[in-house]
């Protein structure tokens, strides 16, 4: 499912470019799980950590400054998982060319979907996802609840062939991508419903925003992070209610999702609290399985004094 508006025209050698990977995706999908998950995976691993040593200084400094209390050989076994599930990730996502519905339901299952479903009803709502374990397949949930649309917020990629293979990837009949910068006008021209469904607008909500003078600054993982507030504004605007998702992989290429309730549409809460307690839940969730989580984001770049926080000088032993 693709909105009319979000289609682009691409050159000749941008089509040719496009088309190659998608072959390539569409290879990949079709090879037993087995090759999928323990060869190309692991040679994927192999290449990003073992020969491009893919921003390892930026992830060893988020885990140092993250796990101060952790020793280095600790840090040094997380960041290998981290790479692997890095890889992992990648693999998750390629496959998704080939998935059937079928195939989709059964790698991500949403344990308590029908208790949510009674909660939220016929209203619009809001979930806050992140980017731990495969996040790509949070966009599964509108196999899961038929009476709404799932909205896949994402940021788009500078490079347009790799801008619309992820389009094509996502594209999904439970599953609208929508670019971030038309989401909140999508969002209000149909919040009575688009197709005659309700819409579940989903953000990935731990990416880095632009730092402004009257940004808030939340505690996180021991340091003051900025965290992009827009579900909280529209949830406290429309009255809806905003869901967190966690997730726990089972085995690879497979996980379940729990859902939490983080604000009901109608609770009086203050100024921040629903991003809080999303900040809360997420940090929680790092430190239970910190592999999980994508640390090379330069998450931490900006300090509330405005300076801009240097890449350390990695320390021998690790």
């Amino acid at each position: 499912m693709r909105l009319e508006s979000d289609k682009v025209k691409l050159s000749f050698w941008q089509r040719v470019g496009l088309e190659i990977l998608w072959g390539l995706c569409r290879f990949i999908a079709i090879m037993p799980h087995f090759v999928q998950y323990y060869i190309v995976q692991e040679l994927i691993y192999f290449v990003i950590f073992y020969c491009v040593r893919y921003r390892c200084k930026v992830v060893t400094q988020n885990l140092v400054e993250s796990f101060p209390e952790k020793s280095y050989e600790e840090i040094k076994s997380i960041r290998r998982k981290f790479y692997r599930n890095l890889a992992e990730v990648i693999v998750d996502t390629v496959v998704m060319a080939g998935m059937s519905k079928e195939e989709c339901m059964r790698r991500m299952v949403f344990t308590n979907n029908e208790e949510i479903k009674a909660l939220i009803g016929d209203r619009n709502c809001i979930a806050m996802t992140s980017h731990l374990g495969s996040w790509e397949y949070y966009g599964f949930w509108g196999m899961w609840l038929p009476d709404h649309t799932v909205v896949a917020v994402y940021h788009k990629i500078h490079n347009e062939i790799f801008n619309e293979l992820f389009k094509r990837l996502r594209d999904k009949d439970s599953e609208l991508p929508v670019a971030s910068y038309d989401s909140l006008r999508f969002f209000i021209r149909n919040q009575k419903g688009y197709q005659g469904k309700h819409l579940a607008l989903g953000l990935i909500s731990d990416q880095n925003p632009p730092r402004l003078p009257d940004s808030h600054w939340y505690s996180f993982l021991g340091r003051d992070t900025l965290f992009f507030e827009g579900s909280e504004q529209l949830a406290l605007k429309f009255g809806i209610p905003v869901l967190y998702f966690s997730q726990r992989k089972v085995r690879r290429g497979y996980y379940e999702a729990h859902i939490e309730m983080i604000y009901d549409g109608v609770e009086k809460v203050e100024q921040y609290e629903i991003t809080e307690r999303y900040v809360r839940m997420l940090e929680n969730e790092i430190r239970q399985r910190p592999e999980l989580w994508v640390w090379s984001h330069r998450r931490w770049k900006h300090r509330p004094d405005g300076k801009y926080r240097p890449i350390m000088r990695p320390n021998r032993k690790l």
